[in-house]
């Protein structure tokens, strides 16, 4: 399996997006690995989406890991308890993103399952197996990402992205979800799904 390096993110971001899916995650919390193959994810590009944190390259404390380098993540709290995970592409100062929508678990599903619902897996309902990982607050529940992660080297040891090698199966191709406020960005097909 080979380790996402920082030429990966530092590409246009919608063919980030795209080529994210069917990769790996691995996060390394408390001795443990947590993994899951990436289904779902959104692209936000600042200089010219009205649905970005950074559009117009407006910089704030909460948006400037989006100016970071490549291969940086970037993690946001919204409606003051969902963690967000982005992955920052694109040359350093360019700010733009790969919003993480979804995963499929792969090792550590125990503690995911404790972390998501203080339950065993085999304790999970069919509706709570299901939809274990498919929204980008669900991810980082599970995986026990929150602000504090935020900036981490996404090409370290804590938090990374690997390729092994599967077939990716057809990719689907939608719009964005949850952005109604964008204006004529609510209409970019930058959403790329399993």
């Amino acid at each position: 399996m080979g380790k996402l390096g920082r030429d990966f993110f530092n590409r246009d971001t919608v063919q980030v997006a795209r080529d994210l899916l069917g990769k790996v995650l691995v996060r390394r919390v408390d001795g443990q690995i947590l993994s899951g193959r990436v289904t779902e994810t959104e692209a936000y590009v600042g200089r010219m989406d009205k649905a970005c944190h950074a559009y117009g390259y407006k910089r704030t404390p909460r948006t400037e890991t989006l100016f970071a380098p490549p291969g940086t993540a970037y993690i946001y709290l919204i409606y003051g308890i969902y963690h967000c995970l982005n992955f920052v592409t694109e040359p350093e100062g360019e700010p733009s993103a790969v919003l993480l929508r979804g995963l499929e678990p792969m090792e550590g599903l125990a503690e995911m399952a404790r972390r998501r619902f203080g339950k065993e897996p085999e304790q999970l309902t069919s509706y709570q197996k299901k939809h274990i990982l498919d929204g980008p607050g669900k991810v980082c529940m599970a995986l026990d990402l929150t602000r504090a992660q935020n900036g981490l080297d996404l090409t370290g040891e804590e938090l990374f992205l690997l390729d092994d090698g599967a077939p990716c199966p057809p990719i689907h191709t939608g719009t964005r979800i949850g952005i109604d406020y964008a204006e004529e960005a609510v209409a970019f097909p930058w959403r790329f799904y399993l």
